[in-house]
């Protein structure tokens, strides 16, 4: 500088340069940077804009990062939904929050697709997922209303906000309903946005989606509505509680004319078309949602109980599911109508209000129908799964099994004459014996004396462990009245267990749910239980081959059905209680029961049930194809499956065939470490009947024997229902009975019954078998006057004490 400043007076600069040199001169040294507070003021400033986008694009990764996987829109459920299903894949019931009829988008009608639209989103189709023109306009009125009046959520907004997130108001929400948003628009498109939507929208009073509210408002398909119903359900998209019809007419109305102006703006309908809407009255005829309710509500509620026994409970709560059952609705319809026929015909003059049905497959164990009342309304008690009752001669289908089981011969042959055992003395059926008669005979005439008689040969423990194994899951006591059905059982557990002897001896456990899935298809379970060899083969077949004598000629004749092989059983309880029949084909077992929920008696008889058995099965036995039990095996040499552990009475007696007198010393006295335990004595006053359906008493009631009466002819003033055909005697073996004396009160004709082929007898290869005689003829009408010739099959099936 002082060379510079030298040079230029050397030179002979003028007085202004000297001017300006001596002001550069007089001038400071400027201050550095990082001591300017502007400079750091700018810094600081500069600093929060740059942190906050860093914060906000990682916070954009996380969340983007973190978005579920859209095409789950697809199948999205509402928690705790759950949908049961027939075998047929039809819709039995809709539990929850759910979307009761859903509609693909070519099903829904264009002016409701585009009613919504107009109502809702009126730019759907030209933004990406979110409306920026519509949230600058919706602020705009907001502000200039001074209150929230529009929203600016768009439709495909308004399906994230449904199936992935929450009605939280915060601003993480709604960044995550934006990005959710262009997502679904990228991956899944308008179509399927605007079908989910419709179907998933909710609508008030229980109407998910456009085709429930128009069932729920106006019990009509989508396709016929008109456009001010149109209008009238897409209005109320923005808040139900608000703009329904149910709730507040002006304000529906109201609201209804606005969608219509859009309607109009947007050209969807025409200015004829909107003036006859504004015309229009705001009218609705409110519907029930399609399956809210079950029509078969015994099976759904089985179901329904039997959800926590299988899946978890957050799986139940997560909702979502399918559950598909092996309900057969022809099956369960014709159940139904059976019931009620017969409980119309017979109910009243027999004196029992109530009824039940189950059918199974006995191969699979699936329920394929399930009636467990007259009336759900009334009662939701189930007398399939619930109601414990005595089960009387049906019990002896496993007390004969346990015998042909040890190897006993169906042929081997038995005295039917009073016997007392222990004190215990059980009763025919009017107190008339039949002398010497084979086991088959026995079964198929139901004779009581001989049922106790085969039980002590074979044993307690025998008998109710084979029972158990079959499927019987209640209690069994140990007592003589156990042969006569003394320990209660429920409907459901006795059909399954005859199911074992109809599948070859083979075991599976009834069940109606065959497979879970949840909302994405996962299997969360399938039945795959294999059956279980309960009885051998050989047996089951012995006794389906003895349990077609009873309908081919036995007590349960009425449930015979030409060009099939038939087996089952009658049962009746105490004073007819109870009056049961199981049946069985070898791929159909079928369980009736008919009485009163408070146990009192009725003046019915388990023909009643053996009829509706075939009333029932008749409807749809066409559909199944002909199939025969097991030709009947080798008995010569034959070995037992399980080992009888005889009863050892304290003291017996018992009378020789023929014999009138009693005879104490026909049978020595034989010790045991303890007697068998009895039954109540029978001066003891029997229980009292029950006033409401319950579970099963811990301790079984008295089982006496009460003859059956015959039904009582109608009143002449009223008309006589149809008659149950007519049970053909029991042919006899070795002795004629005497007849039984003549019915106390008439009993009305019935028509022949066609006669059943005869059982082709077994071939034998032990000394001395009587072989079977062929089926009797069909019976003649009975006069209600003298007493029949032929005796009564002996169809009372308890036994005094």
């Amino acid at each position: 500088m002082a060379n510079w400043i030298g040079k230029i007076k050397n030179d002979g600069a003028d007085k202004r340069l000297t001017a300006a040199i001596a002001e550069l001169k007089q001038q400071k040294t400027p201050k550095p940077l990082y001591r300017s507070i502007l400079f750091w003021l700018t810094l600081l400033v500069g600093a929060g804009i740059a942190g906050s986008a860093t914060r906000g694009y990682r916070f954009w990764q996380e969340a983007n990062a973190n978005l579920p996987d859209v095409s789950n829109a697809l199948t999205f459920e509402r928690t705790g939904t759950i949908t049961i299903k027939a075998d047929d894949g039809s819709v039995l019931q809709k539990i929850g929050p759910a979307t009761q009829e859903y509609l693909e988008y070519d099903d829904i009608p264009d002016t409701l697709v585009q009613g919504f639209i107009a109502s809702e989103d009126r730019r759907f189709y030209d933004h990406g997922g979110i409306d920026y023109k519509g949230i600058a306009r919706a602020v705009y009125s907001n502000v200039r209303n001074r209150d929230l009046v529009e929203g600016a959520s768009t439709i495909t907004q308004q399906v994230a906000r449904i199936i992935f997130l929450d009605q939280d108001r915060s601003f993480q929400r709604k960044f995550r309903e934006a990005l959710l948003a262009q997502k679904l628009e990228k991956e899944l498109g308008k179509e399927k946005i605007l079908e989910r939507y419709l179907n998933l929208v909710y609508l008030g009073a229980g109407a998910y989606g456009v085709a429930d509210a128009a069932w729920i408002y106006f019990g009509k398909a989508v396709e016929e509505l008109t456009v001010a119903e149109i209008a009238l359900i897409a209005g109320m998209a923005p808040a139900p509680s608000v703009y329904s019809p149910l709730v507040d007419e002006d304000a529906a109305r109201e609201q209804r004319d606005k969608v219509v102006s859009r309607m109009l703006e947007n050209g969807v309908i025409s200015q004829a078309q909107a003036t006859t809407a504004y015309r229009s009255d705001v009218a609705t005829t409110p519907n029930e949602p399609k399956f809210l309710y079950s029509e078969f509500p015994y099976f759904t509620i089985y179901v329904q109980k039997k959800l926590p026994e299988l899946i978890s409970q957050d799986a139940i709560e997560a909702g979502g599911l399918i559950v598909e059952t092996s309900l057969e609705p022809k099956w369960q319809r014709s159940a139904e109508t059976t019931l009620e026929e017969v409980l119309e015909e017979y109910g009243r003059w027999q004196r029992f209000e109530q009824g039940s049905i189950v059918a199974l497959n006995p191969k699979t164990g699936q329920i394929h129908a399930m009636v467990g009342g007259t009336d759900f309304e009334e009662s939701q008690f189930n007398r399939v799964t619930q109601a414990q009752r005595q089960p009387g001669s049906t019990f002896k289908a496993f007390v004969y099994s346990a015998a042909i089981a040890s190897g006993l011969s169906p042929y081997k042959g038995y005295v039917d004459a009073r016997y007392v055992v222990d004190g215990y003395e059980p009763k025919n059926y009017g107190g008339k014996f039949s002398g010497n008669v084979e086991l088959r005979r026995a079964l198929s005439s139901s004779i009581n004396i001989v049922a106790v008689k085969v039980l002590v040969e074979v044993g307690f423990e025998p008998v109710i462990e084979l029972a158990k194994r079959m499927g019987i899951k209640s209690d069994l006591l140990p007592a003589y009245s156990l042969a006569l059905g003394s320990s209660e059982v429920n409907l459901l557990e006795i059909t399954n267990a005859y199911g074992a002897i109809a599948a070859e001896g083979k075991h599976v456990d009834a069940h109606g749910i065959t497979r879970i899935t949840n909302r994405s298809g996962k299997v969360l379970y399938e039945f795959s239980d294999e059956p279980e060899q309960a009885i051998d083969q050989d047996s089951a077949a012995i006794m389906a081959w003895m349990m077609r004598s009873v309908v081919e000629g036995g007590t349960g004749s009425n449930a015979y059905i030409s060009g099939r092989q038939i087996a089952g059983k009658t049962g009746t309880s105490e004073k007819n209680r109870d009056l049961w029949f199981i049946g069985f084909t070898p791929d159909l077992v079928v369980g009736v029961w008919f009485g009163n929920d408070d146990s009192s008696p009725t003046r019915g008889a388990s023909s009643t049930a053996a009829y509706a058995w075939r009333k029932f099965v008749e409807q749809f036995i066409e559909d199944l194809p002909v199939e025969k039990f097991p030709e009947l095996p080798r008995l010569s040499g034959r070995e037992g499956s399980i080992e009888a552990k005889p009863v050892k009475p304290g003291k017996v007696i018992a009378e020789k065939a023929g014999s009138s007198r009693r005879s104490s010393d026909s049978a020595p006295r034989q010790s045991a470490p303890e007697p068998a335990p009895q039954p109540r004595r029978a001066e003891e006053p029997a229980p009292q009947p029950r006033a409401d359906p319950a579970p099963r008493r811990s301790t079984p009631p008295p089982v006496r024997q009460e003859p059956v009466t015959p039904a009582p002819a109608p009143t002449p003033t009223s008309p006589a229902p149809a008659p149950i055909p007519a049970e053909p005697a029991p042919e006899p073996i070795f002795a004629d009975p005497p007849a039984p004396a003549a019915p106390s009160e008439p009993v009305a004709p019935a028509p022949p019954v066609a006669a059943p082929a005869p059982i082709e007898p077994a071939p034998v290869f032990e000394p001395a078998p009587a072989p079977p005689a062929p089926a009797p003829a069909p019976p003649a009408p009975i006069a209600p006057a003298p007493a029949p010739a032929a005796p009564a099959p002996v169809d009372a099936d308890v036994s005094a004490e």
